[in-house]
């Protein structure tokens, strides 16, 4: 059964006044496509993957609006509309028992996600874009960063469209990025917090770029150099261990972390860097792998005297204040300080 609806060439006048009527024009998934001044070639956006990470969508909204003509053609997918609309709107990253849509991007595609990321595959495949950019907000506060599976000049220049930090992954998580060798350059961008104007602004201003610019996959596109950070690892909770965030240990939690620790996003942080508090060994709470596959939770953090302390001085990013975000993906990813890779 198609999910989504197809638009070409939408009219400013018809998308609402505000980016709520937006979502409700919207009405569900849907693919708009833009003509351009080329029509020989194409490019594809990809946003709102998770409901409650609304900049992608302000930032489509805005260009819309604006009576703006692309270079090429543009093919807009717009996801996780249903979650958006959810009271109040984009605080809600997936319906109630659904699976995370950017986890299902893998065979098997039998349920209502995974059939939603296989019809997002497909409409990917029709128009054969010479790029995708799938735009996200991160989970807490923090700096713009891009992330890819592999480094060449073409990734390089994608992200550079938008941000100076690049991270080289290749997790297997189920991604929408992770095909990017299987089809065309494909780049994760984190334009920053979901409630920062500054995100919002960085958005918009890097999908002008992107819809705009004769080409996109060149890198002297723009003069950035980027900050490179290689194979992070992700510090996941284990099952049934409970967390919390406060400025104190609650005792009726395993874990609590301090309210304000996403403030160390991209930020190194040294074995004495307070963390939070917990009540069992390090192991017994944490899981973490190396790329080799072997456990890395005690070269990133350790239990002292019921304190948490990063294992030694690292870089760390994608830092969650969500319990529910750090209990169904991870605490946060990290590498050295230098910003190469940790080893078990």
């Amino acid at each position: 059964m198609r999910r989504f609806k197809f638009v070409r060439n939408p009219e400013a006048s018809e998308l609402g006044n505000n980016v709520e009527e937006f979502l409700d024009w919207l009405g569900g998934p849907t693919c708009l496509l833009l003509e351009g001044a080329d029509p020989s070639r194409t490019r594809a956006l990809v946003t709102l993957l998770h409901g409650n990470e609304p900049s992608g969508t302000i930032a489509l909204y805005r260009w819309l609006r604006s009576g703006r003509t692309p270079a090429i053609n543009i093919v807009c997918i717009v996801a996780s509309v249903g979650a958006a609309q959810e009271s109040p709107r984009f605080s809600h990253r997936m319906l109630p028992r659904a699976r995370d849509l950017n986890r299902c991007f893998r065979p098997p595609f039998e349920d209502a996600q995974g059939e939603l990321a296989e019809e997002i595959l497909e409409i990917l495949r029709v128009h054969s874009p010479e790029a995708v950019v799938d735009m996200h907000n991160t989970s807490g506060s923090g700096p713009a960063f891009g992330v890819c599976t592999h480094m060449d000049s073409q990734h390089d220049a994608l992200v550079s469209l938008f941000t100076q930090r690049l991270i080289v992954s290749n997790l297997g998580l189920g991604a929408l990025m992770e095909l990017s060798e299987e089809s065309c350059p494909t780049v994760t961008v984190e334009v920053g917090g979901r409630l920062d104007d500054e995100a919002h602004e960085l958005a918009y201003e890097g999908l002008c770029r992107y819809f705009e610019a004769e080409t996109v996959l060149s890198p002297e596109v723009t003069d950035w150099g980027l900050e490179l950070l290689c194979d992070p690892i992700r510090l996941e909770l284990r099952e049934n261990v409970t967390l919390t965030y406060a400025e104190e240990p609650c005792d009726n939690y395993d874990i609590t972390l301090r309210p304000d620790i996403e403030h160390h996003n991209f930020g190194g942080v040294t074995s004495d860097t307070v963390l939070g508090w917990a009540r069992l060994p390090e192991r017994q709470l944490f899981s973490a792998q190396d790329a080799g596959g072997r456990c890395a939770v005690t070269s990133l953090v350790r239990v002292a005297e019921g304190k948490i302390f990063p294992a030694q001085a690292l870089k760390l990013f994608m830092i969650t204040n969500n319990a529910a975000i750090a209990h169904s993906d991870c605490l946060f990813y990290a590498v050295l300080d230098d910003g190469s890779t940790i080893c078990a």
